[in-house]
């Protein structure tokens, strides 16, 4: 080789990527020990010297991985971030977490900052609102990408989307429920019109169609505070509901509270689901019911995504829903 050989070089001639020929140099637990000895073979082959100094003018776009999540307040939320952290931080990687409270505006800025602060990827979880001004900044960056639990940029080319399959959830719950013997079921939360709301939605609608049953949605914010109120108004403007599928667990555990205030019993005479499967639902009275959605296991499943698409080059696919199940309790099958 006439030229002095770079890093390109060596990565080409070790069959790995660039980041993981910047990995080596930084000496980082994620890489394998004989990928590393195959790197550090090349580079005696070519004569590869490391330059330590320009390697730290880059390193502010090396190992760092933005994480923007629209609630974290939302323990469904909190625990997704939660977990994709340790697994980053298991591979040698450190992340920067950003809640943005479901305020576009703050979503643009966090985003805009981490870019500047030269972050080698970016997981979001977005809000509603003004997308182009959080995605385009992205895609004018050229950063790995990817929406996860909400997609709100349609362009999932350039931004992936993967989420659990929240239509097999609803589909799964209404079954359980018809099979139960309810006859009233409603869904109870989440904004009226906004994608994950119908997609959650979407499975509960089409299995009441199969059994000729009349669907009810009660929307609302997704929280305790509108699931407690709901409870307490089902009695006097809907007294014919004998069931219900929220659209999270914290609506769910409002519902509950309600109930209690009322003295009216959940799981024989009211049946309940939530959405989920936080870890409150095993510990209240009676325990919720819940579409489990691995959480923890989709949080570890992105943050293998985004490396290999970072380190690797391997594009996710567009989109991804991974697989849900329905977690039994007391409150579809009885207190006892």
């Amino acid at each position: 080789m006439s030229r002095r050989p770079t890093i390109v070089d060596v990565a080409r001639a070790a069959g790995v990527s660039k980041s993981t020929v910047s990995l080596v140099f930084q000496k980082s637990p994620a890489v394998k020990a004989e990928t590393r000895q195959a790197v550090q073979r090349v580079m005696a082959d070519l004569g590869y010297v490391y330059n330590r100094n320009a390697a730290n003018l880059r390193s502010n776009r090396v190992g760092l991985i933005g994480v923007v999540i629209n609630d974290l307040r939302n323990p469904f939320f909190a625990e997704f971030a939660t977990s994709l952290q340790m697994a980053l931080s298991q591979r040698g990687y450190a992340t920067v977490i950003a809640n943005t409270d479901e305020d576009p505006m703050l979503q643009a800025q966090v985003v805009g900052s981490m870019i500047e602060h030269g972050v080698s990827a970016v997981v979001i979880s977005p809000t509603y609102g003004a997308e182009e001004t959080t995605f385009d900044p992205l895609h004018r960056a050229r950063l790995p990408v990817m929406q996860v639990l909400r997609k709100v940029d349609p362009r999932v080319g350039l931004f992936p989307f993967t989420a659990p399959d929240y239509r097999r959830g609803g589909e799964i719950a209404a079954q359980h429920l018809v099979a139960s013997g309810a006859q009233n079921i409603a869904f109870v939360g989440g904004q009226e019109g906004r994608a994950v709301t119908q997609e959650r939605m979407s499975g509960y609608l089409a299995t009441l169609q199969v059994c000729g049953l009349p669907p009810l949605a009660l929307h609302g914010r997704p929280t305790r505070a509108f699931g407690r109120a709901t409870a307490l108004d089902l009695a006097r403007s809907h007294p014919h509901v004998d069931a219900a599928i929220c659209f999270n667990d914290l609506v769910a555990l409002g519902m509950l509270a309600g109930f209690a205030e009322q003295g009216r019993p959940v799981g024989r005479d009211f049946r309940l689901i939530g959405f989920d499967d936080i870890e409150d639902c095993a510990q209240v009275y009676p325990a919720l019911t819940s579409v489990h959605c691995d959480i923890a296991g989709f949080g570890a499943g992105v943050a293998q995504t985004i490396l290999a698409w970072l380190e690797d080059g391997i594009l996710p696919p567009p989109e991804v829903h991974t697989p849900v199940r329905l977690m039994l309790r007391g409150s579809s099958l009885g207190a006892s």
